[in-house]
């Protein structure tokens, strides 16, 4: 199988993707490519040129082209969960695969704000004002190139609401992990039929 997993910065995507990983899944991010090639160049990695080096590839390679490369990188027979998913074409990339889901996962800006707050991480806004600058640059992508968060979360198959605590986080996604096959049947069939 192949999860998705898209949202805003500080909903929780991380610790989804590490609870995944306790349940034997491989993690993979679109970011490693943007990763791999700002160390080929020598540059540093930070969000900022994390953000700058995804418009460059994409620019160079189609909006697509994260997901096309991570891909090509995937060993089969393997349940894969893919982290920093930001474009509607990185959607439909992973959407050659019949098992493909893209779960979005959502909390308020308050929420998140304060997360970020508190894990103070490296690269983060400083400010409230930062925040939100943040927020509205990675909303609506101005051009092929860049994030288009909101759009991308328009596609997800299935949205997960984390503005409570981890153990509820932890049992709904048990939950869900028990629901998946069953929600693959569903997407593949309503898929075929909305080709049709």
């Amino acid at each position: 199988m192949l999860l998705g997993v898209t949202g805003r910065n500080a909903s929780g995507k991380t610790t989804i993707i590490e609870w995944f990983e306790t349940q034997g899944w491989q993690r993979a991010s679109c970011s490693d490519a943007i990763r791999a090639w700002l160390r080929e160049r020598g540059d540093e990695i930070t969000r900022e040129t994390l953000t700058q080096g995804g418009r460059t590839l994409r620019r160079e390679g189609g909006a697509g082209v994260l997901a096309e490369m991570l891909l090509a990188s995937m060993e089969p027979d393997t349940n894969y969960i893919v982290d920093s998913i930001r474009t509607p074409e990185e959607v439909e990339a992973f959407r050659i695969r019949s098992d493909f889901l893209l779960i979005e996962v959502y909390a308020p800006a308050c929420v998140r704000w304060q997360r970020m707050q508190a894990r103070g991480r490296a690269g983060d806004p400083q400010t409230e004002a930062e925040f939100m600058a943040q927020e509205e640059a990675e909303a609506v992508a101005e051009d092929s190139a860049g994030q288009a968060l909101n759009a991308t979360a328009e596609l997800a198959d299935i949205v997960i609401s984390n503005d409570n605590d981890s153990e509820n986080l932890h049992s709904n996604l048990t939950v869900l992990l028990n629901q998946l096959p069953d929600l693959i049947i569903q997407q593949g069939e309503f898929r075929s039929e909305s080709t049709e």
